[in-house]
């Protein structure tokens, strides 16, 4: 027996993946529907080898439904995820709405899934923010061996963070670049991004950092540990999809960096590849399609105790959002539900 299964904002990129790794992944689904804003209303979409055609969210009607993945944003989230716990449908949310609450579960599988007993406090549980799911991936093996105390992240994220319009925007900036009286200025971002990059995600906060980076501080010590120290700095690349991060870790206790190598490719989720040679890492278009969260460049710290350096890779529109909802969903099923 399986799931009677909501998808809401399934025309979207997020939503669309949403669709295909349910599907991929063969998840237990007795009966699917696709939801949209009334002006997507009838577009359709791909669900494996089947063909759906979405129905209006706004006049949905989530009773007798299992579960249902929002991938609309905020402000819609607001208005109808509570309208679908209040009917009984388990909502997994990919918008950053929920993620802050204390009633609401903020659940990384293959790190916190004991967390997600929690959900039935609100019927909803919260998708962390991209950068930090993959990031807490690699960071979880390494803290439960040696306890991390503090984090100095950089990141790489691609365009597909910000969307369509984010997509939209590098691709038309790139073909202008060879045709300059077609020059497109930026729109969706706050400097040209083809061919540059820019230090800037979401809004400036008062203390000088934006609320990307305020989110990966809060998130991870939700996540994982509440003692962990973060700072961040996020940067926005001229690349389609897959977000890279460059990560510094300070242990409370030593840990070499074979061990760590060996925990990691034990750890649930991970992709260990770590060459030291021309080509030996992975980049951002070799992770795009694809589950795990890739670790290359795994080294000693020399300048402080206790210290690693690795850099980390993972397809953004997947472990960054979709598919984190949807190993979500399944966790649920298995130690919840226990439908399928």
């Amino acid at each position: 027996m399986g799931y009677r299964v909501v998808v809401a904002g399934a025309t979207g990129n997020v939503g669309r993946e949403m669709l295909n790794i349910l599907a991929e992944r063969q998840f237990p689904v007795d009966e699917i529907a696709a939801l949209a804003s009334r002006k997507s209303l009838g577009t359709e979409v791909s669900f494996g080898d089947k063909t759906l055609k979405t129905r209006d969210l706004d006049t949905f009607d989530f009773t007798g439904w299992d579960i249902a993945l929002f991938a609309v944003g905020s402000g819609p989230t607001k208005q109808y995820a509570p309208k679908a716990a209040r009917a009984g449908c388990v909502v997994i949310d990919n918008s950053s709405l929920y993620r802050y609450d204390p009633d609401v579960p903020l659940i990384v599988p293959e790190v916190n899934a004991d967390a997600i007993v929690g959900y039935s406090r609100k019927n909803i549980i919260a998708n962390p923010n991209c950068s930090t799911a993959q990031m807490v991936v690699a960071l979880k093996p390494l803290h439960d061996r040696a306890r991390i105390k503090r984090v100095v992240v950089s990141t790489y994220q691609s365009v597909s963070g910000a969307g369509k319009e984010g997509i939209d925007e590098l691709w038309d900036q790139t073909k202008s670049i060879y045709n300059p009286v077609d020059d497109k200025p930026a729109k969706k971002f706050t400097k040209h991004i083809a061919f540059y990059v820019i230090p800037h995600i979401d809004v400036f906060m008062e203390d000088g950092s934006t609320k990307e980076e305020w989110k990966m501080v809060v998130e991870t010590k939700k996540i994982i540990d509440p003692s962990i120290k973060v700072t961040a700095t996020c940067v926005r690349v001229p690349v389609f999809v897959g977000h890279s991060e460059a990560i510094n870790i300070e242990f409370e206790d030593f840990l070499d960096e074979d061990e760590a190598r060996d925990i990691l490719r034990e750890a649930p989720g991970v992709m260990v590849i770590d060459k030291r040679e021309d080509g030996g890492y992975v980049t951002p278009v070799e992770c795009v399609g694809d589950f795990a969260t890739f670790i290359s460049r795994i080294r000693q710290d020399s300048t402080i105790d206790n210290g690693l350096n690795l850099w980390c890779v993972s397809d953004n529109l997947r472990k960054g959002a979709a598919l984190n909802a949807v190993q979500i969903a399944e966790t649920l099923g298995t130690r919840v539900l226990q439908k399928g």
